[in-house]
């Protein structure tokens, strides 16, 4: 089995209330070959929500203490990313998944891409909270872009 992004499932669950829905990754689900987390919502964060960017560096940097997640407000939301990131990785193995397909370019999810931080819709290199958190425990981490590798090797 193997962890999939809510919303690339069709849960609306994105801080816009939306769904980035691929239509495999959710018959994977329906066939009960993958679970679906939003590590911001198991954080606490409601549907929809102020959007969250971060600010001073990425994911790693938020879990080193040195960036944090910031709404667009300014309101510190870095405890409760935190927060969901570590419940989504315990709902993960529990079940004994190993791998994972995350939303790209999230703050939570991002792998490779991550926004700038300054609400600009600017990309920068760099992972989410979540990612990082996975990343750091030995889950093996990848976006919608590349989830067919994971598909693939969990055959």
């Amino acid at each position: 089995m193997i962890g999939i992004s809510a919303c690339l499932g069709g849960v609306c669950c994105r801080y816009d209330g939306q769904a980035k829905e691929i239509t495999a990754l959710k018959k994977l689900v329906e066939n009960g070959q993958a679970m679906l987390v939003c590590p911001e919502v198991l954080g606490g964060l409601p549907i929809p929500r102020e959007p969250a960017e971060i600010s001073g560096g990425d994911g790693f940097d938020v879990w080193n203490g040195d960036a944090k997640v910031l709404t667009k407000t300014g309101e510190d939301m870095t405890t409760l990313f935190k927060q969901g990131a570590i419940i989504a990785y315990q709902k993960l193995v529990e079940q004994n998944i190993t791998s994972i397909i995350l939303k790209e370019n999230s703050p939570s999810c991002g792998s490779k891409s991550i926004y700038d931080g300054t609400f600009s819709g600017n990309h920068r290199n760099g992972a989410g909270v979540a990612t990082a958190y996975f990343i750091s425990r030995g889950l093996e981490v990848v976006s919608e872009n590349d989830w067919q590798t994971v598909v693939d090797h969990e055959k």
